[in-house]
């Protein structure tokens, strides 16, 4: 049985592994999900890449774009997530990438609030930073209904393009991370 060890009210975290190529082909094979990270899609080797780089990023910060399933199914919904951004550790970026047949659902608003609270209750984080393309008109909606400040706009090479960049502050009655926490 997966090691689920974060949950929402309809959804479920856990890690990526090697067995899950399937369902990353599923997703990021998905011109709907890519065409706004990647300027022209994933092949099915770059898929497989970019599975293993969250997995190494699990393994080498404890942190990735964590797979997603609904719990009334375990159906894949898609992956939400965290990643390092260089510079400052404390301040990682959010991710969510949701399989086209599940848009329109909530997931990805459900998903995103949930790494969110992970991010400042266990993680730690100081501040959230989150972009998206210019053109991706949801995405920009989803930052607003999470309360993330417009900062910058910020060159994204796998589009070649600017693209609006957020922050999202902890808030000030958030506590430290709990040591005994489990990631």
């Amino acid at each position: 049985m997966p090691d689920y060890f974060l949950r929402s009210s309809r959804l479920r975290f856990r890690h990526w592994d090697e067995a899950d190529l399937p369902l990353a082909i599923g997703l990021w094979g998905d011109p709907g999900v890519t065409r706004y990270i990647a300027a022209r899609g994933y092949t099915v080797r770059e898929v497989q890449i970019r599975l293993e780089l969250e997995i190494e990023a699990q393994r080498t910060h404890g942190i990735q774009h964590w797979p997603i399933f609904l719990l009334a199914t375990s159906e894949h919904v898609g992956c939400c997530g965290l990643r390092m951004r260089s510079g400052d550790p404390d301040v990682p970026e959010l991710g969510v990438h949701v399989a086209s047949r599940h848009w329109r659902k909530g997931y990805a608003l459900e998903a995103a609030a949930c790494v969110i609270e992970h991010a400042f209750t266990v993680r730690g984080a100081r501040a959230i930073f989150a972009g998206h393309n210019p053109d991706n008109v949801a995405s920009r909606r989803l930052l607003e209904r999470l309360h993330f400040v417009y900062t910058h706009n910020e060159f994204y090479a796998p589009t070649g393009r600017e693209h609006p960049s957020y922050l999202l502050a902890r808030p000030a009655h958030e506590s430290e991370p709990d040591p005994n926490a489990r990631l």
